[in-house]
């Protein structure tokens, strides 16, 4: 369902400033995978999604979605086939429409809206129930402004809408970063549901090690723009987080620095 070929991403190629952030990255996802990705600062976690997301051109390499080569396919072309969460809880979501308003137009993304977006009567009934598999209330109050919606209903409602149309794959950006510790355990244990109950295709970058244990079937480990560990299965539920640094330092040769994640 998506495959990276041997992409390579270099930033302020030829100056003083120049640095490698992907160096011939090789990945393949089968239909229904749930990758956590893991890793130091800077070692080509969030640069991977955006280089997946179209946000820009890869030097070398291919990258494919379900079979097609989207390589030089711009951003807002490859968007018909990716749904994105992001870190703010303020990104992919309208703040000063409702809620109906904002599932009702993720629903028509890639469609010609014409003049008439609004949604009708069995529309709503469909954002209803929708709404209340999240588990939070918000079918209730399906008339609110999602700005007065708290940081952990606001990343719940834009899972809704970024899987609405079943996207190929799911780029999950530290996602649950800026959210408290129960806040972010409940949208994980959404998230997973969503992408279980959808069979969805996943990759979500995470700094929390624990996390990255816990959830998907599957889970790499990023570092100096190479993925250096890949593991599945039983393998990966046998991991603890003192397995994934040791196993950090056995593969990269240095001790994994990175305060968020340990401190997670």
């Amino acid at each position: 369902m998506l495959e990276l070929v041997n992409v390579s991403k270099t930033f302020l190629a030829g100056t003083v400033n120049e640095k490698k952030v992907l160096k011939s990255v090789n990945l393949h996802l089968k239909p229904g995978d749930f990758v956590t990705v893991i890793g130091g600062n800077g070692a080509g976690k969030s640069t991977t999604l955006n280089a997946v997301a179209g946000v820009f051109p890869v030097d070398e390499g291919n990258i494919l979605i379900d079979g097609m080569d989207v390589t030089h396919l711009s951003e807002h072309r490859r968007a018909a086939y990716i749904g994105r969460v992001f870190q703010d809880p303020m990104m992919g979501t309208a703040a000063n429409m409702e809620i109906y308003e904002n599932l009702a137009i993720a629903a028509r993304r890639g469609k010609h809206r014409g003049l008439r977006w609004s949604s009708t009567a069995k529309e709503r009934e469909y954002y209803r129930e929708l709404l209340a598999t999240l588990g939070l209330g918000l079918e209730e109050r399906p008339n609110a402004k999602v700005g007065l919606l708290s940081g952990g209903q606001r990343q719940a409602l834009t899972l809704l809408m970024a899987t609405l149309r079943q996207p190929k794959v799911l780029l999950l950006d530290e996602h649950t970063a800026a959210l408290d510790p129960k806040t972010a355990a409940k949208v994980l244990e959404i998230t997973e549901d969503i992408i279980n109950r959808s069979s969805l295709t996943a990759l979500m970058v995470t700094h929390n090690m624990k996390d990255a244990i816990a959830h998907g079937n599957r889970l790499i480990m990023m570092h100096d723009g190479k993925i250096i560990y890949d593991v599945e299965g039983e393998e990966k539920k046998a991991l603890t987080v003192e397995m994934l640094i040791a196993k950090f330092a056995q593969s990269s040769g240095e001790e994994f620095a990175n305060d968020r994640a340990l401190l997670s």
